[in-house]
């Protein structure tokens, strides 16, 4: 049974495109929605009061390095992750599987779960489906990922199954494990927020079949929401968009759908064509602090030498604090002198970016116009990939 403080409603459609309200004890997100990647707990390089003014509804944390340090007791301890973070909206906290599995040499898989080493001081851990649990809950963050096996790619059918099986095995001991914390005092883990929802992952590889059956069996064990994993590992994109589309489809229409760590801006606009709610990625955050700007024409690279006397905004169709302010050649300046606040600068239009595109997306699906708005970002896509470099800012 759902929390009260937990909903969806589908409030738009336009084809399999979808706008929607997610509701959680912490407030309200617009969906389609993009979350910023806080890993420890904040957004690299930015304040809180930034991100909010860029409008960021939702911030997804770490459950790995969380529990690693400071440690979901202390977390607990000091009232939970909202107020230890000093964040009011929403937080998603993923299950830690992602980054126990790609520590390679450092973790071993079996049915218990995932054996890991610590990358901060090598000592040793055991992850399971009930330990992933328990820490989300006492981060108290309001959606809990279950944990599941992420499956490099390639990988052929009859591993991609195993892996899958597997992943279902762990959902239910999961959905157990939390239904047992919302049934009374368990000791030595505190609920840090009872409202707290637990998102069921899809997996199965880049098979179809799989991916249909993975589907029905995660459905069947009751989540408040079901997210589709296991893909943007390395599969050709238009791979992916084949899977997304075979799976949302099987999945329930007035529950949200979160793809994971999907998230060039083409992933976005593709995936809400196919029925996904929410995403997340570190590419935009990840990029800034490397010196790549998302931008109308294409990717920017600012550390170029070519804008080290160009006094235009990195992109003039944007009105975020970055573009009003700032012009290549000081960003370029900023970054070739390692100076901090060009990563936030860098981060703060990014962002922007990324979020603007999705509110771009609401409103087109609210007027109903999405497929023509999905053709002209197409259309424009096609025209950056195929014009000769040296145009501007256009850097392919």
């Amino acid at each position: 049974m759902r929390d009260a403080r937990f909903d969806f409603q589908v409030t738009h459609t336009d084809g399999s495109a979808r706008r929607g309200v997610l509701t959680t004890a912490h407030g309200i997100v617009q969906t389609p929605a993009f979350m910023p990647v806080g890993t420890q707990g904040v957004v690299k390089s930015l304040t809180h009061e930034q991100l909010s003014s860029l409008g960021a509804e939702i911030l997804l944390s770490n459950t790995y390095h969380l529990y690693l340090r400071p440690g979901d007791d202390l977390i607990a301890r000091l009232g939970g992750l909202h107020r230890f973070i000093g964040w009011d909206r929403p937080i998603l906290t993923d299950s830690g599987g992602y980054q126990v599995f790609s520590l390679a040499d450092r973790r071993r898989i079996d049915e218990d779960g995932a054996h890991f080493k610590s990358h901060l001081d090598g000592s040793a851990h055991l992850l399971t489906p009930e330990k992933a649990t328990d820490i989300q809950a006492q981060l108290g963050s309001d959606i809990a990922m279950v944990l599941d096996e992420c499956l490099a790619h390639p990988a052929t059918h009859d591993g991609a199954r195993t892996s899958m099986q597997r992943t279902l095995r762990w959902a239910r001991r999961a959905r157990e494990r939390l239904l047992t914390l919302r049934s009374g005092p368990v000791a030595g883990v505190t609920v840090s927020n009872p409202a707290q929802a637990q998102f069921g992952i899809v997996q199965g590889g880049v098979f179809a079949d799989l991916r249909r059956e993975s589907a029905e069996a995660t459905v069947a064990i009751g989540f408040e929401a079901y997210a589709v994993g296991g893909l943007s590992v390395g599969e050709p994109p238009e791979v992916m968009y084949d899977m997304v589309g075979q799976t949302t489809p099987n999945l329930p229409v007035h529950r949200p759908r979160y793809l994971m760590g999907a998230g060039t801006p083409d992933d976005l606009v593709e995936a809400v064509a196919r029925g996904v709610d929410m995403f997340d990625c570190v590419l935009p955050t990840r990029n800034a602090r490397n010196g790549q700007l998302f931008t109308a024409d294409g990717r920017l690279n600012i550390k170029n030498a070519r804008y080290a006397d160009d006094e235009r905004p990195p992109d003039p169709a944007c009105g975020c604090y970055t573009c009003r302010t700032c012009s290549r050649a000081y960003l370029r300046h900023l970054y070739m002198s390692g100076e901090m606040t060009g990563s936030t600068l860098n981060t703060l239009h990014n962002l922007h970016f990324y979020l603007d595109t999705l509110s771009r997306i609401r409103d087109a699906i609210a007027f109903g116009r999405f497929e023509s708005f999905k053709r002209e970002y197409t259309q424009r896509l096609s025209r950056r990939l195929h014009d000769a470099p040296g145009g501007g800012s256009r850097v392919i």
